[in-house]
């Protein structure tokens, strides 16, 4: 049973797996598109700044002082962040390969980006070296993490299955052997019934 549905998770994780590369592809297509949107609101912010003769953090220190300037401002360093943030991911998996790209999922962690990604996901057949490669993969370690579940949801069955004979056989004493008895030696005697002659000489 175990290695039935060991089978079945290295199968459900090799066509899991094996769409990873197109997934990964419109995902950065996606996260190439967040990022061009982010530097036109960068450079329109760095632009105004400049032209009143501010630079970035100059500028941001004056949208403070109200409720209103000091949500904005929040606003703005959120914006910094999130497109420095998506600029470095965009170019790790640019400069990477499908298979590399395999390894590197906190490089996949825009939630936004990943929901979209999904949402709008069309599955295709695996049919480069990259989507056999992710595909045996996915199947190895399919089968390794259902293999390591069962085992230990399995575990505490079979210890109880254990029969009890099997512990005691392991506790009896062994049997005591007695020293073995040593057989007399039988001397040859003459019978009584039989006559001797009178007078022979051995």
């Amino acid at each position: 049973m175990i290695r039935v549905l060991s089978l079945a998770g290295a199968v459900v994780g090799a066509v899991s797996l094996s769409q990873f590369p197109e997934f990964s592809q419109q995902y950065q297509q996606r996260l190439g598109g967040q990022v061009d949107a982010l530097t036109v609101e960068v450079k329109a912010f760095d632009a105004s700044a400049l032209a009143a003769g501010l630079g970035r953090e100059e500028a941001l220190e004056q949208i403070e002082g109200t409720p209103f300037l000091d949500s904005h401002h929040a606003d703005e360093r959120a914006m910094f962040a999130r497109h420095a943030r998506l600029s470095d991911h965009l170019m790790a998996l640019r400069a990477a390969g499908p298979l590399e790209r395999l390894m590197m999922p906190q490089r996949f962690a825009d939630p936004d980006t990943l929901r979209a990604t999904w949402a709008e996901f069309a599955p295709a057949v695996p049919v480069s070296v990259a989507g056999a490669a992710s595909a045996g993969a996915g199947f190895i370690g399919g089968w390794l993490v259902m293999a390591g579940l069962l085992g230990l949801i399995f575990a505490p069955f079979r210890r109880m299955r254990r029969p009890a004979h099997a512990k005691d056989k392991r506790r009896e004493p062994e049997l005591r052997r007695d020293a073995p008895v040593a057989r007399p030696t039988l001397v040859a005697e003459t019978p009584s019934h039989v006559p001797r002659l009178a007078g022979a000489k051995r």
